[in-house]
């Protein structure tokens, strides 16, 4: 089984991210968090990674002066930290075209739902389990999928069904399905070490 070098980029908390990190102390995954990056300098994954003694930036269009120049300060950030795969875990911006070309097929995003349904712009958090419960369908999910230059859209690597209960609202299936992502995510993970002379 290979080892995975895996850099992050969160905005928010990192929930997922957090637990990777975890399951890689525990010895459960067998990877290393090279950086954390992140586009809001206020990020509590920022101090997450503070804590865990983890490399961390801060980048974005604002700190760089341009989207063009923050696609490049965060390719060379994960380039210069050794890692071989991005995982995003809560990055609510597009990756520029530098990035998705260094990392092509080895960029991984949770999606909280069964794309392709309720994916793309503006599709996330609330926002996702609101429509699933406005559609009325009986099932929803997690999706880990490959990130390209369009919202949600890459190639699916796996997904995990979560049940719509009667009554639900739409904080209730939230919760449901966001209790689920962290373990998926981190079984995912070690499916891909298990094959490490490929790219999913």
């Amino acid at each position: 089984m290979a080892v995975l070098e895996i850099g992050f980029l969160a905005s928010h908390g990192g929930t997922s991210m957090r637990a990777i990190v975890a399951a890689m102390a525990s010895g459960e995954l067998p990877a290393h968090a090279r950086v954390v990056i992140c586009n809001n300098a206020d990020a509590p994954a920022l101090a997450f990674a503070r804590d865990q003694q983890i490399p961390f930036r801060h980048i974005s269009a604002k700190t760089e002066g341009g989207e063009s120049a923050a696609d490049a300060a965060i390719c060379g950030a994960l380039e210069a930290s050794g890692a071989e795969w991005v995982v995003m875990s809560g990055y609510l911006r597009k990756l520029g075209p530098k990035t998705l070309k260094r990392y092509r097929g080895r960029i991984l995003n949770i999606h909280p739902a069964l794309l392709p349904k309720f994916g793309g712009q503006g599709m996330y958090g609330r926002n996702v389990h609101a429509a699933v419960i406005a559609a009325g369908d009986p099932t929803s999910g997690i999706t880990v999928h490959l990130v390209d230059e369009e919202y949600d859209h890459g190639e699916i690597i796996a997904q995990h069904t979560v049940p719509v209960l009667p009554g639900d609202s739409a904080d209730d299936l939230q919760a449901r399905v966001t209790a689920a992502e962290p373990q998926f995510f981190v079984d995912v993970l070690k499916s891909l070490a298990a094959r490490p002379s490929r790219a999913p």
